[in-house]
């Protein structure tokens, strides 16, 4: 038995390096440099906004870029496959003299895929050219190096006859940005250093994959824990360390626990937040159109509508009443609809999208207390939090941009300063050439500020970009210039004018 054990594992080991990857096959190279000059605040928010935070919102910056990737799927008539990329960047006028952009590998076997490293992920669900953003995985933020486990593909459930399918990931981070943290908001505000992150997602395809009609619905959630924060106070900063042990990793994962800073009210431990995710597809002959909603949330009142407030008086004495509970109405949502065309190059694509967040589950939080009964489970303060650094990476939102990365904020603060707002989004795009690609997005926007610190009167505003990129294959093959012009109109971001030039060989 023995040795048929070990004959059997004799001949899988064979038979894999037999079937390795060429890890010299598939390689592309990139040589990239980009220039912005911009009159105004800041740099146009359009020019700068879901770029996996390779952007600058100084009014005059560039770069110089150079990449070396493989993909993990060059070959699909093999089990596995290996993938990598470098993507190494020296900018001007940026948080960084020097960025790690991309550094990863990826393992894949069969449909499953292990990354180890930094890597930029695309968003789910939506239109990654033209959407404004997701709400909780953006593309707007710097990637941060993680151990991520994933189908990045749908994969049809055995016996459902491929009615149904699923895909997602589960990964584990931590944060590069310690320097710009304590730089940007010494002396002004809080901070923290070396935060953690967890991110999971699951998505469900309901209907075959070769039928019109498709349905998806998913659940994407993240936590920020396991840092050591730095609280402002008059003497200067406090220093609170947050637990990096096993059970720790667990509460991000599953739940529970509560951090040292909590006090009498007790949450859940680090920055737990997601999104419910929802998309309707039609493939039509002629076109192929979307239904989507994003419905954020913060704690248990927004992810699930429901908050047990279970005690009352009876008899001179506080007891559990099972009956009760608060209802939460369903206000806060990103809606969205896109459209591709099949046979019309002057507009391929279309995505217009409206985005409500100023419920929040109401204005009002309370605990339960010995003289007052009720909870409430209002203020949900998104994208912000008490103690971990809120949801952002390098100033920039890892989000929506449309929530004002706190980069934006001349206080130092590294809070959200408005995250209750209302916005609507439109963006097109097409080839109208063989050689030129061109797309434009534009939003309009209404902000609050937030509960804690509304603004005396809404502040509006305005952005437009518009791009175009030419493929110069004819003057020399891998050749790409594009040019871009940015506006911005309004108090959110100031009166901001701008264009940005790149230039790019791929071979």
């Amino acid at each position: 038995m023995k040795k048929l054990i070990l004959t059997s594992l004799l001949a899988t080991t064979l038979h894999a390096f037999a079937q390795s990857p060429n890890l010299g096959k598939g390689i592309s190279y990139s040589i990239e440099m980009s220039g912005t000059l911009s009159d105004g605040k800041h740099a146009p928010f359009w020019l700068t906004a879901n770029q996996y935070g390779l952007s600058s919102v100084e009014r005059n910056s560039g770069y110089i870029r150079g990449g070396v990737f493989r993909r993990a799927d060059n070959d699909s008539t093999q089990h596995w496959d290996i993938g990598y990329g470098a993507d190494l960047v020296i900018p001007a006028n940026y948080t960084s003299k020097f960025v790690v952009q991309q550094f990863y590998a990826d393992v894949r076997w069969m449909k499953g895929t292990l990354t180890v490293g930094q890597k930029q992920q695309p968003m789910q669900l939506k239109n990654n050219e033209l959407s404004s953003g997701s709400q909780t995985f953006g593309i707007n933020a710097r990637p941060y190096p993680e151990l991520r486990l994933a189908l990045p593909y749908y994969w049809e459930i055995p016996y459902t006859k491929g009615f149904i399918a699923f895909k997602g990931h589960i990964a584990w981070g931590l944060f590069t940005d310690n320097h710009f943290q304590k730089d940007f908001a010494e002396g002004h505000s809080h901070y923290d250093q070396d935060v953690l992150m967890h991110t999971k997602a699951g998505y469900l395809r309901l209907g075959k994959e070769n039928k019109p009609f498709t349905v998806e619905l998913g659940l994407e959630m993240a936590t920020q824990f396991g840092g050591t924060h730095y609280e402002r106070t008059k003497t200067g900063y406090q220093k609170e360390k947050s637990a990096r042990n096993l059970r720790s990793f667990w509460h991000a994962f599953i739940g529970g626990g509560s951090d040292s800073m909590d006090g009498a009210t007790q949450n859940n431990e680090g920055n737990m937040l997601g999104s419910w995710v929802l998309r309707f597809n039609y493939d039509a002959q002629a076109a192929r159109f979307g239904l989507y909603a994003d419905h954020f949330f913060e704690d248990h009142s927004a992810m699930f509508h429901l908050d047990y407030d279970g005690y009352a008086y009876e008899n001179g004495q506080m007891k559990k009443k099972k009956h009760r509970y608060l209802v939460y109405p369903l206000k806060d949502i990103m809606l969205g609809a896109d459209v591709h065309l099949k046979n019309f190059r002057w507009v391929s694509d279309a995505v217009v999208e409206y985005v409500y967040t100023r419920y929040q589950s109401g204005p009002v939080y309370t605990d339960r207390t010995p003289q007052i009964t009720d909870h409430i489970g209002g203020v949900d303060n998104y994208y912000n939090n008490s103690i971990e650094p809120g949801w952002q990476h390098w100033g920039q939102t890892l989000g929506n941009p449309l929530y004002r990365s706190p980069i934006y904020n001349e206080d130092k603060n590294l809070n959200f300063e408005c995250n209750r707002f209302t916005a609507w989004h439109v963006g097109i795009a097409g080839q109208p050439t063989r050689d030129i690609h061109y797309r434009i997005r534009a939003s309009w926007q209404e902000g609050l500020g937030t509960y804690d610190k509304p603004f005396f009167d809404p502040k509006r505003n305005f952005s437009i970009g518009l791009e175009a990129n030419y493929n110069a294959n004819r003057i020399y093959k891998g050749i790409t210039v594009g040019a871009a012009f940015g506006l911005d109109r309004g108090e959110l971001l100031g009166n901001n004018t701008g264009a940005t030039l790149t230039i790019r060989l791929e071979q």
